[in-house]
């Protein structure tokens, strides 16, 4: 049986089931359950997809802000950003253009806009924040951001101004952070309509179009600046949102997971722990790509400490051992079904029995 003592909890959100905290905080009962009195630290997780503004606000002591903006379908909405207390921003770009801010028979990536991205970044702007980062998971668009450009040219350049207008002015001292963890560019098999335009609604017929906007978009640009950014890694993110942002901001892409782990001080929670404990929905071959508890592993290994790693559903369970895992476990018992699975009270619950049976072997 597994001794008292530290534990530090670092767990993904459960998509569509378990929250971060509320997957952490299931872990930490349980440790307290199973031996009494040990002491945890749970860190709030996301690699930049969904959670990413809880939890990058709470890395950084930062307070929740509204604004106003339209959705990827221009309805009015009212979003959610962060600032912290040097006046970082922290904006989660499914905040106003989320692939679930839509029903799923009304998607269509050749209509829907990042113009709310922009009016975020607006009012964070027009609030004195010059530092944002940028979380730029989730999104239902593939516009490659020019309908952000458009609203910050609308919101932030002088009447009939342009874009280069709003770079002159408090715009144009900002420095963006991309909480980013795909490396595609924006445009060919590998890019942001062939890769990710279809989950977001687009039919075949679509695909092309869609292609052909996002080059028409680049090749101006890159007339204009006389640099190329279309084919940097992680252009194609978001829809190509990615792109906007490196091409007219000059923004600079980081794996979501590693900024928040150095945002929250993670190697400094790692003195004088047992073991560390991360997770996510589901973990196999495509966790070692880079996913969040892949990250989590890595430094817990710079520190000698063994790393377990839970989910909902496990495949390639050897594999993930073999990458440095100490122990790979399956939260849910064999031949439960899915939808019961699924259900926050039973996933929690899943975890506690978990915990307790892993501690006992």
């Amino acid at each position: 049986m597994e001794t008292k003592g530290k534990y530090v909890i670092a767990v993904d959100s459960f998509k569509g089931c378990l929250t971060s905290a509320e997957a952490a905080g299931a872990v930490s009962r349980a440790l307290n359950e199973s031996l009494g009195g040990v002491e945890t630290e749970c860190i709030p997780m996301s690699d930049g997809g969904e959670g990413m503004l809880e939890a990058f606000t709470a890395a950084v002591g930062g307070s929740m802000e509204k604004a106003c903006v339209h959705d990827q379908m221009m309805r009015r909405r009212t979003a959610s950003y962060g600032i912290a207390p040097d006046g970082t921003a922290v904006i989660e770009t499914a905040e106003a253009c989320g692939l679930t801010l839509v029903a799923e028979e009304e998607r269509n990536p050749m209509r829907a806009t990042t113009y709310g991205v922009g009016e975020l970044v607006a009012a964070a702007v027009r609030r004195g924040c010059r530092k944002f980062i940028i979380g730029l998971g989730g999104s239902g668009t593939s516009d490659a951001g020019i309908g952000m450009l458009r609203a910050l040219t609308d919101k932030l350049a002088p009447r009939g101004g342009t874009i280069d207008d709003a770079l002159k002015g408090g715009l144009g001292q900002c420095r963006f952070t991309l909480a980013c963890d795909v490396d595609n560019p924006l445009l060919g098999a590998d890019g942001a309509a062939a890769v990710f335009a279809r989950q977001k609604g687009a039919t075949a017929e679509m695909l092309p179009q869609l292609e052909r906007r996002a080059e028409r978009f680049a090749r101006a640009s890159a007339l204009h600046f006389g640099f190329d950014r279309a084919a940097l890694p992680g252009a194609g993110a978001a829809g190509g949102l990615g792109y906007a942002f490196m091409q007219y901001l000059a923004a600079e892409t980081r794996p979501g997971a590693d900024l928040l782990l150095d945002l929250c001080g993670f190697d400094g929670m790692l003195a004088g722990a047992t073991a560390v404990i991360t997770g996510e929905g589901r973990a196999d071959r495509q966790t070692l790509m880079g996913k969040l508890p892949l990250r989590v592993m890595r430094r817990a290994k710079r520190h000698g400490l063994p790393t377990w790693l839970l989910a909902g559903r496990i495949d390639d369970k050897d594999e993930l051992k073999e990458a440095g895992f100490d122990k790979v476990i399956s939260i849910t018992p064999e031949g439960m079904n899915i939808a019961e699975a699924m259900k926050k009270d039973v996933a929690g619950k899943n975890i506690r029995a978990t915990i307790a049976l892993t501690l006992r072997s």
